[in-house]
């Protein structure tokens, strides 16, 4: 495909692209034509999950630490554990600066009665990257993706909505042209940084629904 204007020629690094969530959206990336560069704790889990998706798509995919990648990346996509997420965005801070980074984290918990939306001092994980990167652009998307959907090559299109969050409408329009490069995929501005909570809550529904129907249910958002 022809990537838009706004993609073309940046590298996009996903944290965490060893996990199936970052997985899955760096295969989707490089096989839209985007270089993308997987980080991870470790360096060589990076490059074979690298070198296998490039492989698998034809794409110009590498592997790198966390902070190799955060620094090589243009748009840098955050996809950790929430247990991890502030104490690695802290320290990656210099490498971040002036990047726009897209929060996915999801904050949620789960014990017997399934999963369950957790309290964040900042009000959402989007928040808290917000306020740990001051010198970077803070954009929440790709929370509500099924990662089983995204990194099944057999799956031609993903049939979902992304709702994009953030402050600053050049980044925001940047996050939408990203989620525009996964087939079957719309990036729909979802309203500032400050709404981010109850999107990424919406996670621990899907997960309720996806439970009962056996599926990997998305979001649609109609007459728009």
């Amino acid at each position: 495909m022809t990537l838009p204007e706004n993609l073309a020629g940046r590298t996009v690094a996903v944290l965490g692209g060893t996990g199936p969530q970052g997985r899955g959206l760096a295969r989707r990336f490089a096989a839209a034509g985007l270089t993308v560069v997987i980080g991870s704790r470790s360096a060589e889990r990076a490059g074979d999950t690298a070198a296998e998706l490039a492989t698998a798509t034809g794409g110009a995919v590498t592997g790198a630490d966390n902070a190799g990648a955060a620094q090589a990346g243009d748009v840098v996509v955050v996809a950790v554990p929430w247990d991890g997420h502030g104490e690695l965005l802290e320290q990656l801070a210099p490498q971040l600066a002036g990047k726009v980074v897209v929060d996915c984290v999801n904050p949620l918990g789960f014990d017997k009665q399934g999963a369950y939306a957790l309290q964040v001092e900042e009000g959402s994980a989007a928040q808290q990257a917000a306020a740990l990167l001051p010198d970077a652009t803070v954009v929440g998307a790709f929370h509500n993706v099924s990662a089983v959907l995204l990194d099944d090559p057999d799956v031609d299109k993903v049939d979902t909505d992304v709702l994009v969050l953030g402050d600053v409408r050049e980044a925001t329009d940047l996050v939408q042209a990203l989620a525009d490069t996964i087939p079957g995929v719309r990036g729909i501005l979802g309203g500032r940084l400050r709404n981010a909570h109850q999107v990424e809550a919406f996670t621990a529904n899907l997960i309720s629904i996806n439970r009962r129907h056996k599926a990997h249910s998305g979001l649609r958002v109609t007459d728009v």
